[in-house]
């Protein structure tokens, strides 16, 4: 990894942290408003990363795909839940599991409107870097916020997908598709190693160019080094 490959890693970490901290929150409080306070109860309903960081998901998983120039993705250490606390099963069930995915979708959105606001104020010597930089980490905040909804919506158990794929397939399959939740990282390890993985990124890449057009049209994208526009195009 060179100088300015690292300081990116730097810029994308807390980005990253953030977002998945986010991502587990949002479960535990979906549970919550579903009628299970197991998350509540255990300390989890918290923005302190220390109860959230799972040291491969968290870590190591993120480092090993920034190493590989892969999709920057990782997790956080699930939010416990019990679902038959659920005042309805189904419905619970499927409202947790994409809530996650819900948050990433509104953080990179609200990512984008930071962008522009800081495009908007003016730009001085003391202050022009500072405010390329800031563009810089929210334009990785919708890199990887949209980035995380993709992969989160890969039907692969116990990925969030696989909670909203089960309830489509007949009864006597969706037991049998839960159980290779044991193989799942393997299963996703698989994947980094074939194109399907970009393929089913390729809407949330989508969304991403989308977002740094507007932006670019509405306000004003500072060039910045660690930015992530140029290797979308935008």
């Amino acid at each position: 990894m060179d100088s300015q490959g690292f300081q990116t890693f730097l810029l994308v970490a807390p980005v990253l942290l953030f977002s998945v901290v986010a991502h587990e929150v949002a479960h535990g409080y979906a549970a919550l408003k579903q009628g299970d306070d197991t998350a509540l109860m255990l300390g989890r309903l918290t923005f302190n990363p220390l109860k959230h960081i799972d040291p491969f998901m968290t870590i190591l998983f993120p480092l090993l795909m920034f190493l590989a120039h892969a999709p920057i993705l990782g997790g956080a250490k699930p939010v416990p839940v019990n679902p038959r606390k659920y005042r309805q099963f189904k419905r619970g069930d499927i409202i947790v599991s994409l809530a996650g995915i819900a948050t990433n979708v509104v953080l990179a959105f609200i990512c984008t409107i930071l962008i522009v606001l800081i495009g908007f104020i003016p730009l001085s010597p003391s202050t022009a870097e500072t405010q390329a930089l800031l563009q810089a980490m929210m334009g990785w905040g919708i890199v990887v916020n949209l980035g995380l909804a993709a992969f989160n919506l890969l039907p692969v158990p116990p990925l969030d997908g696989s909670h909203v794929m089960k309830y489509i397939l007949p009864p006597g399959w969706a037991l049998g598709y839960q159980r290779i939740g044991f193989f799942g990282i393997i299963i996703l390890l698989f994947l980094l190693r074939t194109p399907v993985l970009g393929w089913w990124l390729l809407p949330a890449r989508v969304m991403m160019e989308w977002a740094f057009t507007l932006t670019l049209h509405t306000s004003t994208l500072l060039p910045h080094v660690l930015a992530p526009w140029g290797m979308l195009g935008a």
